[in-house]
């Protein structure tokens, strides 16, 4: 497998350049052209960045990445650290943020809403002219009690569930995996009877439950670690090449 042709035919697939997001996505470092053996991670940290090394990656693919708009241009201290081996043993790094969170087929928010058995799936949220997750319907509706019980199995983690009453049953629900707390607007203008994201914020207990939203959040790393090994799949289906999945104990 060739570098190039990966690299142009997961930026197709994602339709990379439909979106404006916090840092590029696609080739965020180049190495070897020749590709056998291909490394997925949820974050490009130095843990996924060694143990990718160790097992003899010659790329990593990752939801986040290590560039982005707020972060100073500068390769030093424990930054440079994170990054040299990567370099050091001509590894490239394939990072797809926004447009793994809202893809349709192997999107982060699509394979949350597949393992909590949704259907109807569409499009939800905006930024800057591109959905950042999905909405959907449950087959038949579900107590916001037996939900929770179903994230906290999925999801491996207690979570934190703001509802107005947890005896109530959901029939529609939102999703936006990751930090998008504040999106849970949105779920309510479309009438949604629920939210499911990532992470919250103390004012977002209050005000959900006030709209009668039922909040859902259950962790950033946790949401987002379906979406990059479901394309993971993908890549292991469609070219001949080795792949392995590294997750983290990150709690957050």
């Amino acid at each position: 497998m060739k570098l190039k042709k990966l690299t142009n035919d997961l930026n197709a697939y994602l339709n990379i350049f439909d979106f404006k997001d916090y840092g590029p996505n696609g080739l965020q470092v180049e190495g070897k052209e020749d590709l056998e053996k291909i490394a997925f991670s949820v974050s490009a940290t130095k843990e996924a960045i060694e143990q990718s090394i160790a097992w003899g990656a010659d790329s990593l693919i990752v939801h986040h990445g290590i560039f982005w708009n707020y972060q100073k241009k500068t390769l030093t201290k424990q930054f440079y650290k994170r990054v040299a081996p990567l370099i050091k043993n001509d590894v490239s790094l394939l990072a797809y943020h926004l447009p793994l969170d809202a893809h349709l087929g192997v999107g982060n928010a699509k394979a949350v809403a597949d393992l909590l058995g949704m259907n109807s799936l569409m499009p939800f949220g905006d930024y800057k002219g591109m959905p950042l997750g999905v909405h959907g319907l449950f087959s038949k509706p579900v107590s916001a009690k037996s939900l929770e019980e179903k994230c906290k199995k999925v999801f491996s983690k207690d979570i934190v569930l703001a509802s107005p009453n947890k005896e109530s049953m959901i029939s529609s629900m939102g999703i936006i995996t990751g930090g998008a707390n504040n999106e849970w607007v949105e779920a309510s203008k479309l009438g949604l009877d629920a939210y499911l994201t990532g992470e919250i914020s103390e004012y977002n207990w209050h005000d959900a439950i006030e709209a009668n939203v039922h909040y859902f959040a259950c962790g950033h790393h946790a949401t987002e670690k379906f979406g990059i090994q479901e394309l993971m799949k993908k890549v292991e289906s469609d070219y001949n090449v080795s792949v392995k999945f590294f997750d983290s104990a990150n709690l957050a």
